[in-house]
């Protein structure tokens, strides 16, 4: 694979050293009668090897694979006996410690968390195994005080974490504009103002930070606030493509359960088409799914812009994972990793394959 151009690729990978979170587990029901329908009566269809499947995400519209396959019943249609039963996240290291300490079986992650506890387990604890969202990241800013990108300089921006998939992709554009910041202060030409999402349009209202790089609906939120979307990251991206949401699963639990993992993937593979298929209906389960999770759900000011930002895909876009990496060594976030064996897309494969599909690429990242 020839190597990317740092002028167009984007570094959004883990910071090896960032600190693993307190897990913010929350059980999830099903959130239409459908899916309710299918959780009571799982033990009458066929039980796979496990009797359970647990499945970690965030409530997040970048999640969305995972909150309308679990809202439609679609994940559980493919399980038949097997009860899935699913956990919510608050931030990417404490689903990965979830994961590790065996309190979920399969995740919707996305790549920094994913590289930092592959990483950091010595290639140990998982494996991607699909994609599920690509895009969904944008840079919007105070229209007063700023009116072109060569005018963020100088200026305070929000991200969402130290070394998260947005605050090192904001990180790398800022190198490439020739400008200097410590990546760990924040301090420099630019002030990188690490804000959890929930706050970000807060600290936008009381004018402590001048804009923000990050992924929706947090976007969409402040450009209700009144900011102005000044970039969207996928213009950066060749094919404006760039995986910002993929699926892990335990490597134990792949070895254990090959055949609850290949129906989990039925699921996903399955409530993608419908999404793509369904795009107005999907956003409305997904909008729904959120309130049961978080007890509101999203304005259509926020939800609309949102969703057309994103793009729901089984492809892990392995490629472009790969180069988040490179840029995070690049920025001295990240110590050279070794990817090989981070992707198992046999099974993803075999289930695109006899749908008639193309079969997604590993970038030569595969587990032999």
């Amino acid at each position: 694979m020839p190597a990317p151009r740092t002028t167009s690729r984007r570094a959004v990978a883990a910071v090896a050293a960032l600190p693993l979170l307190a897990a913010a587990l929350t059980a999830c029901g099903y959130g239409s009668q459908a899916a309710d329908d299918d959780k009571a009566n799982a033990a009458h269809g066929k039980k796979l090897s496990a009797g359970t499947v647990r499945i970690g995400y965030f409530p997040n519209l970048t999640h969305a694979t995972a909150l309308v396959g679990d809202q439609e019943g679609l994940f559980q249609k493919e399980l038949g006996g097997t009860q899935l039963k699913t956990a919510t996240f608050n931030a990417g290291p404490s689903e990965i410690e979830a994961l590790n300490a065996g309190s979920i079986d399969i995740g919707f992650i996305g790549p920094s968390p994913s590289i930092n506890g592959y990483t950091k387990s010595g290639g140990k604890n998982l494996r991607i195994i699909g994609g599920s969202a690509s895009g969904g990241v944008k840079l919007v800013v105070n229209p007063e005080k700023i009116k072109t990108l060569d005018d963020v300089k100088g200026k305070k921006i929000a991200t969402p974490q130290l070394g998260n998939t947005q605050d090192v992709a904001f990180l790398n554009w800022v190198s490439e504009k020739g400008w200097k910041v410590d990546a760990q202060s924040g301090k420099g030409d630019v002030s990188v103002v690490r804000t959890d999402n929930k706050v970000t349009p807060d600290a936008y209202r009381s004018g402590s930070i001048d804009g923000a790089w990050v992924p929706e609906p947090t976007a969409s939120k402040l450009v209700a606030e009144g900011a102005k979307e000044l970039l969207d990251e996928s213009t950066l991206w060749p094919d404006h493509e760039f995986v910002i949401t993929n699926i892990i699963v335990s490597q134990k639990f792949l070895k254990e359960h090959p055949d609850v993992v290949e129906a989990v993937l039925r699921g996903s593979v399955t409530t993608n088409a419908w999404i793509n298929a369904n795009p107005d209906k999907a956003k409305d389960s997904a909008n729904a799914a959120l309130k049961k999770l978080t007890g509101k759900e999203l304005p259509a000011e926020v939800i609309d812009p949102a969703w057309k930002s994103l793009r729901i895909t089984d492809d892990p876009l392995a490629a472009t994972l790969d180069a988040q990496a490179r840029h995070a060594v690049k920025a001295g976030l990240l110590e050279q990793p070794d990817l090989k064996g981070i992707y198992d897309l046999k099974p993803l494969n075999k289930i695109l394959k006899a749908a008639g599909k193309p079969e997604a690429d590993d970038a030569g990242l595969g587990v032999k």
